[in-house]
């Protein structure tokens, strides 16, 4: 993980660090529905800077929005009563997707908070990094001891390939060490199929209510001439949905529920 996190301040001009301590140990967990992305790491380096790293395997949508909102609360949290602002320190949010998010070719975008014409910094307490895996071209030679190695391993490259990576990378052989033990072990492969089927029930879901939304009146015409048990069949829906983490802009369309009868079901879920 040290290894990762330098390679990828070193794309930012930043210098290496020397320490990090987890600040979320690995615990198993039973659920498929908190296992949306493939990783959440959350890290402090030695002088205080907290970083946040996530993958996420499906397009969850208003992903910059999100990110700044999970980034403030990190950031605000760190205060307790009685200290003051100069206490906060530098938090980075790094976002690994398996999906293209940014309008440009680079793999790999990096943003601070600086003033339009000058480019001149406000401070340096807001760093967001986007790795867009979808991004990546798998033919292309990597490179010796680069973060690129690192991504394509994420991405899920061929395991012809791997020996390769290692060459260029020789800390990623901890990981596939890793990744090699737990597709031996029963129970962990019980848990990423598990995973695997939710993600892919989600993405399902999301396809459909999409395209139930882009169907021009559909809300509308739903919410007038449904009767009861349509009605109660729209509100299971929209139940469902909700526990998918769905937008509620998205299920009011797809079930035919007002936006305000959707939230009010968040209330009694």
């Amino acid at each position: 993980m040290l290894t990762f996190l330098n390679r990828t301040f070193a794309e930012s001009g930043e210098p290496p660090l020397t320490e990090i301590v987890l600040l979320n140990p690995y615990t198993e967990k039973d659920a498929p529905l908190d296992k949306q992305s493939i990783f959440d790491i959350w890290a402090k380096t030695a002088e205080g800077k907290l970083i946040n790293i996530e993958m996420q395997l499906f397009n969850k949508y208003d992903i910059e929005k999100r990110t700044l909102y999970y980034w403030s609360k990190r950031y605000s949290g760190q205060l307790q009563e009685g200290q003051t602002y100069k206490e906060l320190k530098k938090c980075v949010t790094i976002n690994i997707l398996n999906y293209s998010f940014i309008s440009n070719d680079r793999y790999h975008n990096v943003y601070h908070l600086r003033e339009d014409h000058t480019g001149l910094e406000l401070c340096d307490d807001i760093e967001v990094h986007f790795m867009e895996l979808s991004k990546l071209d798998e033919k292309a030679a990597p490179v010796e001891g680069g973060l690129i190695n690192w991504l394509l391993f994420l991405k899920g490259v061929d395991k012809t390939n791997w020996e390769v990576l290692k060459m260029n990378e020789p800390t990623l052989k901890k990981a596939m060490d890793t990744l090699e033990f737990l597709s031996q072990d029963r129970e962990a492969r019980r848990l990423y199929e598990e995973r695997q089927k939710y993600l892919h029930d989600e993405a399902s879901m999301i396809e459909w209510a999409t395209e139930k939304g882009m169907a021009k009146g559909m809300a509308q015409g739903m919410a007038k001439g449904i009767a009861e048990g349509e009605q109660k069949k729209a509100i299971q829906i929209a139940k469902n949905m909700l526990a998918l983490g769905l937008q509620v802009s998205v299920i009011a369309k797809a079930s035919g529920l007002t936006e305000a009868e959707v939230e009010s079901l968040k209330t009694v879920q």
